[in-house]
């Protein structure tokens, strides 16, 4: 036993812990906020649901659409280079995020188009912030062994969703105790923290320092070969139908909960369910769904997701109040789904990739998450506005959410079928 953690414990280096320890600690930062964004928007701020729905596309979107080129340049000028970028922007952003509602800083929105000034201030975080997931992936891939690589890319996993379930938690104590502005706070000193430990603790892995780096001009050729892959762009596409109805659970459950619950109601420990979820039941899943073919799994996530959001139609269509309790089923429905799906997207991904180009094609596997940011708070935004807002017939945002899953569903058995019929 001792012999085997030796084995284990020399089959990390000490970047690879400080690596995903920041990454618990971006994970706080980033889903303790997301959990109340729509929410401190709305109702701190003012803003319609469409604006706040925007306003969340531009922040989402963009920190997930940028790492495909942040990635480059993060290999191009090194990972502790890129952490402390990323964790210097992070830390000011969440600060001027939260005082744009802070009493302290009012003079400095007084009178004053909030709409621009927080879209820049989202732009600025989003860059930071994309600079983060390439960054702590290319670190666990050059401090892991060929033996501990697998198990280092599920620390990888497990650490984030410990984030994704924490920092909504710290975030309800927060706005419970301080108010909603000052989640944002916590984010900042999160992040301000991750600074300080890039710059004296985090070391660039060996291997980072030998490796030959591509130019930016091969950088920009490596992406036109990915673009330029219409199966698999197309792949992409309908996997942002499923990731939109993912991001719902973000943009349109926190107005549901303030609007037909309470303002008071636990809304950042309700949407930690998926995280909490995963953590429990991840590997219990991967087991029993081990023997499922790869596109039958991923079927089983889209269903899944449509049926989550189903149940609560039909609860409201019966007359049911849709309480916390059916909100948390919804998710947890829907979490069940994802852990069938999720690791089997990536080797869909290899499947997809010619020959030689499987780490690259890999570089998009965020694509779909953007697309849906940039896409779904614009989307929920304006349904939750007209249906729920405006007609006061709730039942319907979950109706049309719940119909996007069944059309992602039915796209991607066509596709499906239509690619293996080829094959």
């Amino acid at each position: 036993m001792a012999k085997t953690f030796e084995q284990l414990k020399s089959g990390f280096q000490h970047s690879f812990w400080v690596a995903n320890g920041m990454e618990l600690f971006e994970r706080l930062a980033y889903y303790g906020q997301a959990t109340i964004l729509s929410v401190f928007l709305r109702d701190h701020l003012k803003f319609d649901e469409v604006q706040a729905g925007q306003l969340s596309s531009i922040f989402g979107g963009l920190i997930y659409f940028l790492p495909i080129f942040a990635g480059a340049l993060a290999d191009k000028f090194g990972f502790k280079k890129a952490f402390s970028f990323a964790f210097f922007v992070l830390a000011i952003g969440y600060f001027l995020i939260g005082s744009t509602g802070m009493d302290a800083f009012s003079s400095w929105y007084e009178n004053k188009n909030l709409f621009p000034i927080l879209s820049v201030i989202l732009i600025f975080t989003a860059i930071g912030g994309s600079f983060i997931k390439p960054s702590v992936l290319g670190t666990v891939a050059l401090t892991t062994t060929s033996e501990t690589k697998s198990l280092g890319y599920a620390i990888y996993y497990w650490l984030v969703n410990m984030g994704a379930a924490i920092g909504p938690f710290l975030a309800y104590i927060v706005r419970d105790s301080f108010g909603i502005e000052f989640v944002y706070l916590v984010s900042a000193l999160s992040c301000a923290l991750m600074f300080l430990v890039t710059i004296f603790i985090f070391k660039e892995p060996e291997a980072k320092l030998n490796e030959e780096r591509e130019s930016l001009i091969q950088v920009i050729k490596n992406l036109w070969t990915v673009l330029k892959n219409f199966r698999f762009m197309i792949f992409l596409l309908i996997f942002s139908l499923y990731w939109i109805v993912f991001w719902e659970f973000f943009i349109v459950i926190p107005f549901y909960i303030s609007d037909y619950i309470s303002p008071e109601a636990p809304i950042e420990l309700v949407l930690s369910t998926g995280a909490w979820t995963i953590i429990l039941l991840q590997i219990p899943i991967n087991r029993l769904t081990k023997n499922i073919p790869t596109p039958t799994a991923i079927m089983i996530g889209f269903v899944f997701a449509a049926l989550s959001w189903f149940l609560l139609y039909f609860v409201t269509l019966a007359g049911t109040v849709v309480g916390l309790g059916f909100i948390i089923a919804t998710i947890f429905i829907f979490s069940v789904g994802e852990q069938t799906q999720a690791p089997r997207f990536y080797e869909y991904l290899a499947d997809l990739a010619p020959k030689g180009q499987a780490a690259l094609f890999q570089g998009f596997a965020f694509l779909p998450i953007a697309i849906a940011w940039l896409l779904g708070g614009t989307f929920g935004g304006w349904v939750y506005n007209t249906f729920a807002t405006k007609a006061q017939k709730p039942e319907m945002v979950f109706l049309i959410i719940g119909s996007v899953g069944i059309v992602a569903a039915l796209m991607m058995f066509i596709y499906n079928s239509v690619v293996h019929k080829k094959k």
